[in-house]
């Protein structure tokens, strides 16, 4: 037997797959693992950069549970007033819940617990905006499609059971920061009509803030929404295995296949490496930015509020949206209704969620495609949904900036009135402009793709005809850059149906149907639809007979390649 043959020697045939056999085999006789396995574990993944926005999300709540197991040993989850008699000098002898001082003596006492703690915050702030990164790059490229509906749904109950978890756990500490987040929720809930104060009692155990909250929230934050989670990523990643993943068009990339790496050994051993590089960077702003430092706020006191007070940033377009509504309030037989709470932090935040859950479903319906999709979608060939996007990230981005506007004053010496009438005008006005310049400039990109197709690209050489003019020379893109880009659908046809059948009797739902078309028509207006075969024939001949084309040898600059470094032809 040669030294090869040894090196590979099976694993069932060695000395410790021998001794496994037994209890792997009892085990397989009654779950039926083997089969599985076999079949998932040489599973395909293709290779891109974006898809690692999901893994951030998924390391980041690994991070989030280790870090969470240790901090869950000293903390204290009890409103029960002590006095404090830690190492934080300035605080000793102040009265102060047992949750505030469980927290400062971990930051102070316990070894590595300020790390932990900051550790733990920057996982959080970072799970959720992957998160929301994640789904960004999932709408753009039109990855929610057929068949994956179901799991665009659990993303969205990932996200929101995220930022309820984030929110959670910011208000453990219950210092005067979260204290007064936590009073401003409690504003939120009372602003519903009829049974907002119903509400208030029945979470707070009482009037705010109750002894009953911190508590409440600690089971909610290490229990409930952690199984949640963990349920629903459970979920999502078995989807991604059933359906497959999606992937970008490219050479040897169809609907009907997967091009990338098996998941093990290599995919494994990546994932695995990226795992270490999110939780070492997150080390790393753990030990060395400051976050959420509770000891400069102070216990919390219903009767104070922090100078500043700011929400965690995915907390900040509903905090921006209630500063700058109007003062709408409403009293009838003796009820308030309160408008400039409930409209901005209740009816607008559910709007948002209503609007994402809904899209995949009434994008089918607009469009009429019924078919699967595994083939990832240019932002630019989807240019309504691009736009559409686009406008939804100006307002967040404008109430973000109104979640902000006593900081922005202050810092930057403006008007604060100024601040608030600016978000209050751009919420309206931005997403309208943005709109328009993103499809704008989607549309003008179909057209750059279209004519680098049927003329080729642009080579750098520049020649001199007999009649003294100058022209650059084309020359024709390679097949592979030419199959990216067309490989996509053409833009589907539905007409208005008739109002009357042939009777002159109304046509059963002509109205739905007419509505339909008149959507389908504003949604892909102005799109240009990729070059025909005949086209690219055409095109291809004429690079190839036209004077000056192709480009000839010779020891001269000879141009440029398609990526526009220099070559010789």
């Amino acid at each position: 037997m040669s030294t090869t043959e040894q090196e590979y020697t099976p694993i069932q045939e060695t000395g410790v797959g021998k001794k496994a056999a037994g209890p792997v085999g009892w085990l397989d006789d009654r779950l039926g693992l083997a089969g599985v396995a076999k079949k998932n574990l040489r599973k395909v993944f293709p290779e891109h950069w974006s898809f690692m926005l999901g893994e951030i999300a998924l390391w980041s709540f690994v991070v989030l549970l280790l870090t969470g197991v240790f901090l869950t040993f000293w903390y204290q989850p009890s409103m029960a007033e002590v006095e404090y008699t830690g190492s934080y000098m300035p605080f000793n002898g102040l009265e102060m819940s047992s949750a505030y001082k469980s927290t400062l003596d971990i930051s102070f006492d316990i070894r590595g617990g300020l790390l932990m703690r900051q550790i733990h915050h920057w996982a959080a702030a970072l799970f959720v905006a992957a998160m929301m990164v994640h789904m960004l790059r999932v709408m753009f490229t039109g990855a929610y499609r057929k068949p994956r509906e179901v799991n665009w749904l659990i993303g969205i109950g990932l996200l929101l059971l995220g930022i309820i978890e984030g929110f959670a756990g910011y208000s453990l500490p219950d210092d005067l920061l979260s204290g007064t987040g936590l009073r401003f929720v409690d504003g939120l809930v009372r602003s519903i009509p009829l049974v907002g104060s119903y509400l208030e009692f029945f979470i707070f155990g009482g009037e705010f803030p109750g002894d009953v909250i911190i508590p409440r929230l600690y089971m909610v934050h290490i229990l409930l929404i952690p199984a949640l989670l963990l349920g629903l990523i459970g979920a999502h990643m078995l989807l991604l295995i059933y359906h497959k993943h999606t992937q970008w068009a490219g050479p040897g990339r169809t609907e009907k296949n997967v091009v990338g790496y098996p998941m093990l050994p290599v995919y494994a051993a990546k994932a695995g490496g990226f795992f270490f590089v999110v939780f070492g960077f997150l080390a790393l702003m753990g030990a060395l930015i400051q976050i959420n430092p509770i000891w400069a706020y102070g216990p919390y006191n219903p009767s104070e509020v922090t100078a500043g007070s700011q929400p965690d940033w995915y907390m900040g377009f509903v905090e921006g949206a209630v500063r700058v509504f109007p003062n709408w309030e409403t009293n009838i037989f003796g009820w308030t209704f309160s408008w400039n709470v409930f409209i901005p932090g209740v009816i607008l935040p559910t709007l948002f969620i209503i609007v994402g859950i809904m899209w995949p479903f009434v994008e089918q319906w607009i469009t009429g495609d019924k078919r699967e999709h595994h083939l990832l979608e240019r932002p630019r060939n989807a240019p309504f949904r691009t736009s559409f996007i686009v406008a939804a990230m100006a307002a967040y981005g404008v109430l973000w900036i109104g979640g902000g506007n006593d900081i922005i004053a202050t810092q930057f010496h403006l008007s604060l009135n100024a601040i608030t009438w600016f978000v209050r005008i751009g919420f309206f006005v931005l997403p309208v402009i943005c709109f328009m310049i993103t499809k704008r400039i989607c549309i003008g990109l179909q057209r750059a793709d279209a004519n680098r197709i049927l003329h080729g690209y642009e080579t750098g050489v520049i020649e001199r005809s007999p009649d003294g003019g100058f022209s650059e020379r084309h020359a024709p893109l390679p097949v592979g850059d030419q199959y990216t880009l067309t490989a996509r659908d053409r833009r589907p046809a539905i007409e208005a149906p008739a109002e009357t059948d042939k009777n002159g009797v109304a046509a059963p739902h002509g109205r739905k149907a007419k509505l339909q078309a008149w959507l389908h028509k504003r949604y892909y207006h102005g799109v240009v639809d990729k070059p025909t075969v005949e086209d690219v024939h055409h095109a291809e001949e004429h690079l190839a007979h036209h004077d000056g084309h192709p480009v000839e040898l010779g020891d001269e600059f000879q141009g440029v390649s398609e990526t526009g470094v220099p070559r010789v032809h």
